[in-house]
C-alpha cells in the first residue's frame, strides 16, 4: 500500500503523465501492465487513505480510456438488434461477486480469446451493499482487469436489478424512490451506463386489470428512465432495462409486455428514447433452488416466453428484446437455446460464485471461518426447515464482502487454478451464446465517447 501521495506519484513515472487537468497519458504501456496497474487496483480498493483510493481510480478510468478500453453504452448494439441489423447471439452480463479484479481479468482473457466484444459486467443493487463495491470501485476493478489483460474496445459496465422495494414503496413512495435515484446518479458518474430498472417487485395481481397490475412498474420505471435521461453524459445514451416478470414469480406474458410497454410510452415524453430490452420469468429463479442436501434442483425453463416476446419487442417496438434471469446455475446443455429463442441478453452470477467457492483448492480453513460468520451474523435468514446445507448455500454470497480483502490476497498457487476455472467457464458460456466474433459488430454500432471526471486535485 502506499503511505501517502508522493509514494503514488513516485510509482506512476514514467508510466502515466497528467499533461493538464482530465488529460493522461501512458507513456510506458508495458510497465503499466506489467506492474503498476496491479498497485493502482489495489489502492484503489484497500488503501485506508480515501485521497489515495479516489486519485487511484481515477488513474485507472483515465489510463484505459487512453489505452481504448472505454466504458459505454450497449444501447447501439440493442437498437441495431431491434432493427434486425444484428443477432443470432445472447450478450452475456455477469455479476462479478468476489475477488472482481482477477475475476475480470479471467472474464477478459476469454473474451479475447474468442474475439468477444458483446460481454457486460453487472453488479446489482443489493451487490453493491453485501459485497462492499460501490460503483466506482466496481468499474475501477473492471477497467484495470481490461487494462492488465490488453482488452481494447468497449467495456459494457452494468447496474443490474436497479430495484425498488415493495415493502417500502407501498409505505413510504418518496422515501423508496429517493434511495432509486441516489444509487443511479451514484452509478452513472462512476461509469455504469447500462442500467437495469427493476420495478416488477411493485406489479399487484391481485389488482382487477392488466393494466393496474402493470401501473406502478411502468410509472417507476418510467420516472427513472427520465431521471437517468437528465443525468446522463453528453454524447451518450444510456440502454435502459426494463422487467415485468419478478424472477421466482409466475411466468410473463406477451399481453404483460404490451400493457407494459404501451403504459411505459405513454409516461415518457415523446421524444424520448425508453427502454432497450426487457427482463421476463420463464421459470427460474436466482441462484437456482437449493435442495436440503445443497444440491439445486432442476428448473422447466420456458423458452417460448424468451422467443414469443423477443418477436413482439422487436417487430413493435423496436427493442433488443429479452433477457434472462436467474440463468448461471442452469444445465450446460440449456445455454445454446438463449440464442437460438433470441434472447438478447442473460444474467449470470452464482455459477460464478459456486466455482469460487467450491474449489477443491479454494482453503477450508477460510471457508469455515466464513460459514461460521454467516450462521452467527445471519442467523435470522435462517428459515423454519432448511436444512444448514441449504442456509449456506443461499447466504454464501453475504460472505464476499467481510472477507474481500483476504480472499484477493490468496497465494497465486491457491488464486491462479481457480481463476483458470471461471476463464474455462466464461470461455464455454461465450461460446454457447455466440457472442465469439462480436467484436467487429459492437465496434460498428457503438459509439464510446470518453467521460472523464476532472482529475483529483492531488494529482495535479
Amino acid at each position: 500500500m502506499w503511505n501517502n501521495i508522493e509514494d503514488m506519484r513516485q510509482a506512476h513515472e514514467g508510466i502515466l503523465r497528467i499533461d493538464e487537468p482530465g488529460i493522461l497519458a501512458v507513456i510506458d504501456e508495458p510497465a503499466l501492465r506489467e506492474r503498476l496497474i496491479d498497485d493502482l487496483v489495489r489502492n484503489a480498493v484497500f488503501n485506508p487513505d480515501e485521497g489515495i483510493r479516489n486519485a487511484s481510480r481515477w488513474l485507472v478510468r483515465a489510463s484505459a480510456c487512453a489505452l481504448g478500453a472505454i466504458p459505454s453504452s450497449i444501447q447501439g448494439l440493442y437498437e441495431a438488434m431491434g432493427r434486425g441489423e444484428a443477432g443470432g447471439f445472447t450478450v452475456p452480463a455477469m455479476n462479478i461477486r468476489g475477488i472482481t479484479y482477477d475475476a475480470s481479468r479471467a472474464a477478459f482473457r476469454a473474451a479475447i480469446k474468442r474475439d468477444v466484444g458483446a460481454l457486460i459486467f453487472e453488479i446489482a443493487r443489493s451487490e453493491i451493499g453485501y459485497t462492499e463495491q460501490r460503483p466506482s470501485e466496481y468499474v475501477t476493478c473492471v477497467l484495470g482487469a481490461a487494462i492488465k489483460e490488453g482488452f481494447k474496445g468497449p467495456v459494457f459496465i452494468q447496474g443490474d436489478h436497479f430495484q425498488a422495494k415493495a415493502a417500502g414503496y407501498f409505505a413510504d413512495r418518496d422515501k423508496e424512490i429517493e434511495g432509486l435515484k441516489v444509487i443511479i446518479k451514484e452509478a452513472l458518474e462512476a461509469g455504469f451506463y447500462n442500467i437495469d430498472i427493476d420495478s416488477s417487485t411493485l406489479v399487484v395481481l391481485e389488482r382487477p386489470t392488466e393494466v393496474e397490475q402493470q401501473r406502478d412498474n411502468f410509472e417507476v420505471a418510467a420516472a427513472m428512465t427520465e431521471l437517468i435521461r437528465a443525468h446522463e453524459p453528453e454524447g451518450i445514451t444510456v440502454s435502459v432495462g426494463g422487467e415485468i416478470g419478478e424472477v421466482g414469480g409466475k411466468n410473463s406474458t406477451v399481453q404483460e409486455f404490451r400493457v407494459y410497454m404501451d403504459g411505459l410510452r405513454e409516461q415518457l415524453p415523446p421524444d424520448m428514447k425508453g427502454i432497450s430490452k426487457i427482463s421476463v420469468q420463464t421459470g427460474t429463479s436466482h441462484g437456482g433452488v437449493p435442495l436440503p442436501d445443497g444440491t439445486i434442483a432442476k428448473v422447466k425453463l420456458d423458452f417460448a416466453v424468451l422467443e414469443d416476446i423477443t418477436k413482439v419487442g422487436t417487430r413493435e417496438y423496436g427493442i433488443a428484446g429479452t433477457v434472462q434471469h436467474g440463468a448461471s446455475t442452469l444445465p450446460d446443455e440449456l445455454f445454446h437455446r438463449f440464442p437460438e429463442a433470441g434472447a438478447a441478453e442473460v444474467h449470470l452470477a452464482t455459477g460464478f460464485q459456486n466455482i469460487i467457492c467450491d474449489h477443491d483448492m479454494f482453503p477450508t480453513e477460510l471457508k469455515e471461518r466464513i460459514y461460521a460468520s454467516l450462521k452467527e451474523k445471519h442467523q435470522k435468514e435462517w428459515k423454519e426447515g432448511q436444512t444448514e446445507e441449504q442456509f449456506i448455500y443461499k447466504t454464501r454470497k453475504k460472505g464476499f464482502g467481510p472477507f474481500k480483502q483476504e480472499l484477493w490476497s490468496l497465494p497465486e498457487e491457491i488464486l491462479s487454478p481457480i481463476m483458470q476455472s471461471l476463464e474455462d467457464k466464461f470461455g464455454f458460456l461465450y461460446e454457447q451464446l455466440r457472442v465469439g466474433g462480436t467484436t467487429k459488430i459492437v465496434a460498428e454500432h457503438v459509439a464510446s465517447p470518453i467521460v472523464l471526471p476532472q482529475a483529483p486535485k492531488v494529482l495535479l
